[in-house]
């Protein structure tokens, strides 16, 4: 299949340099925004212990929970995804309208899986509420969550998807079909949404565990989801972290370790 070409007549087409500051000066807006969330108190709208607390989800609860997701996604996964922008950006030209729908398809895929995450922790509430035993021992969840993001870095399906992630030249070309350019922008922007939820869902959800939107988790799983899919040495990370996360799982499962805290 042939590389997508600019095509003539495009009239939004800017600098890669002046991409680059906007992309990162919106990254920036995010980390700032959650900071200021933080210390306003409203990062309980990421919380676990907040989200399902009394009575059925309510949909102000829930709408806040997704700005707030959406937020945090643009912190900490867009910037994984700027080795594919730079590809994208030199082989269709640089048009900044597709670019958008670019992103607006990569974040919808993160909005959607925020979304399931939501339905389930609604979910977990309910079986927490009614099973006395897990309502006494409130450690047994992140430790459990812990555990299975940690087991989750050694599977196939964590592999092949970082694979995709790894390969922003190839991802693009094979990935740019569509009845019109805007379409495929669109396109090549969910599918890399789909493959790096893929590979990334596990290490969102220790979100969960450690309490919700605390700034120093986020900024250091920001960093590992970062090396694992744009450094030569990321298969190494991955390996690291999911020890590290398994074993502190399993030692608060066994009672060994504490339950996580905020830094």
């Amino acid at each position: 299949m042939a590389a997508p070409s600019a095509g003539p007549g495009v009239e939004d087409r800017l600098e890669p340099w002046v991409y680059g500051g906007v992309l990162a000066l919106l990254v920036a807006a995010a980390w700032v925004g959650l900071q200021l969330a933080q210390a306003a108190g409203r990062d309980s709208w990421l919380s676990h212990s907040t989200l399902g607390g009394a009575g059925a989800l309510s949909w102000p609860r829930a709408l806040g929970f997704l700005g707030a997701w959406l937020l945090m996604s643009v912190a900490m996964m867009l910037p994984s995804t700027f080795p594919l922008i730079r590809v994208f950006l030199t082989i269709t030209g640089g048009s900044a309208g597709l670019l958008a729908l670019l992103c607006l398809g990569y974040l919808a895929m993160w909005a959607l899986f925020g979304a399931l995450a939501l339905l389930a922790d609604a979910g977990l509430h309910r079986i927490v509420e009614s099973s006395a035993w897990l309502s006494t021992r409130p450690e047994r969840l992140p430790g459990a969550l812990l555990l299975g993001a940690g087991l989750f870095q050694f599977s196939p399906l964590k592999y092949s998807c970082l694979q995709e992630c790894r390969s922003p030249l190839g991802f693009v070309i094979r990935h740019w079909r569509g009845a019109s350019r805007a379409i495929r922008a669109l396109r090549v922007g969910a599918l890399h949404g789909v493959y790096c939820v893929g590979c990334c869902w596990a290490l969102m959800l220790v979100m969960f565990a450690v309490g919700g939107a605390q700034l120093g988790w986020m900024l250091a799983l920001a960093a590992v989801m970062f090396v694992e899919k744009a450094v030569s040495w990321g298969r190494t990370a991955t390996i690291g972290v999911g020890v590290g996360l398994a074993g502190w799982g399993l030692g608060l499962l066994l009672g060994i370790t504490g339950v996580p805290r905020p830094f």
